[in-house]
């Protein structure tokens, strides 16, 4: 009663489409100098799609695993033991303050925007007091998806929803080799966020919805809550024996709860409380801490005036300026006190009777 279910999926491609698609990426008459190279390169890639190759590196899991002889990816254990060490790191009380600021506009001037966005000049303006503060500022501007050379955030394949068990921690579905998804930029995203002590988001609103390069990263880090640290415990992506487990009880791990985090939402027409409660309500369901209510700032940037003065507009706002620093201000002082044990979290001891 419990198999998954299946049949959505369309057949592979055969030869004559995976060339098609293989040859779009080379459509710049200048490859033809290339011709006979990249015919080759194509059947190297179109045997690794039909034999599937996800993960062409692999070596036994080891003795750290619950079936030690598994051929587990080797770009995947080497991103696992890295997380390790970082919590590891993030823990010992001797380690320096660490905030993470995430730039979430997808605009900049390396881009065909041709202008940097205001999201990037109020990340710049915490970042200043932060740094004031002492603490080291670790910068992720998502906004380099788009204007970055084969830079990726591939979107997630949800297979929580199949299992809890399935969805691993750190994401296993990429690299994929074979589907020639490659360059995925959550692997360094993760180290990020289990660094920081503390994360500061900062969004425009697009369409009454954040950005589509933050839901991205947002969308991938679901394996950091409830994900399962071992994918021998099910073969990789067996979906009956994930199933199986999460069947039997899963107990769900927060893998980045009890880091402070601060947010600031802005827009120019309407939307922005929408997205402030979606990010706020994300952030508390993952586990961390919110900063206080001035930590949570939403606010109009020339409202109703035109898009070709925002950036005039905002020189002149002289108070989202220091609504912003105090955003920073609020997070560095959550900061310290989570690291010497007084900042107050009264449910942090509650057990959860709904464990999911």
């Amino acid at each position: 009663m419990n198999k998954p279910r299946t049949g959505q999926a369309p057949p592979p491609l055969g030869r004559d489409e995976f060339h098609m698609q293989f040859r779009r990426s080379f459509s710049d008459p200048s490859f033809d100098l290339v011709k006979e190279a990249l015919e080759q390169v194509e059947q190297v890639a179109w045997t690794n799609y039909h034999e599937g190759r996800k993960a062409p590196v692999t070596e036994k899991a080891g003795s750290n695993f619950a079936d030690p002889n598994y051929d587990l990816s080797v770009e995947w254990k080497v991103s696992s033991q890295r997380l390790a060490r970082l919590e590891a790191l993030q823990k010992e009380s001797q380690t320096p303050s660490r905030v993470l600021l995430i730039n979430g506009s997808a605009r900049n001037d390396g881009s065909c925007a041709g202008e940097v966005s205001k999201t990037w000049r109020l990340t710049s303006i915490a970042q200043e007091i932060l740094q004031a503060e002492k603490i080291e500022v670790d910068l992720l501007d998502l906004s380099l998806l788009n204007s970055s050379y084969g830079k990726h955030i591939y979107p997630c394949k949800a297979c929580v929803s199949t299992a809890m068990p399935l969805c691993h921690w750190p994401c296993s579905c990429y690299p994929n080799h074979g589907q020639g998804q490659a360059n995925d930029w959550m692997a360094e995203i993760y180290e990020k966020w289990v660094s920081a002590h503390a994360i500061i988001i900062l969004t425009p609103v697009y369409w009454y919805q954040a950005p589509g390069v933050l839901k991205l990263m947002i969308d991938r880090l679901v394996c950091a809550d409830g994900g399962n640290p071992d994918p021998t415990t099910t073969h990789g992506k067996n979906a009956e024996k994930a199933k199986a487990m999460e069947t039997a009880g899963w107990d769900y791990p927060k893998h980045l709860a009890g880091r402070v985090y601060g947010l600031v939402v802005h827009g120019d027409v309407a939307g922005i409380e929408g997205v402030r409660r979606s990010l706020s309500d994300w952030l508390d369901w993952m586990g961390l801490v919110d900063a206080g209510a001035g930590a949570r700032l939403d606010r109009m940037i020339g409202y109703y005036q035109s898009y070709a003065q925002s950036h005039s507009v905002l020189d002149q706002d002289l108070d989202i300026q220091e609504e912003v620093r105090n955003v920073a201000r609020a997070v560095a002082v959550a900061v310290n006190q989570l690291r010497n044990g007084t900042l107050s979290q009264p449910d942090k001891n509650l057990n959860r009777p709904r464990v999911k």
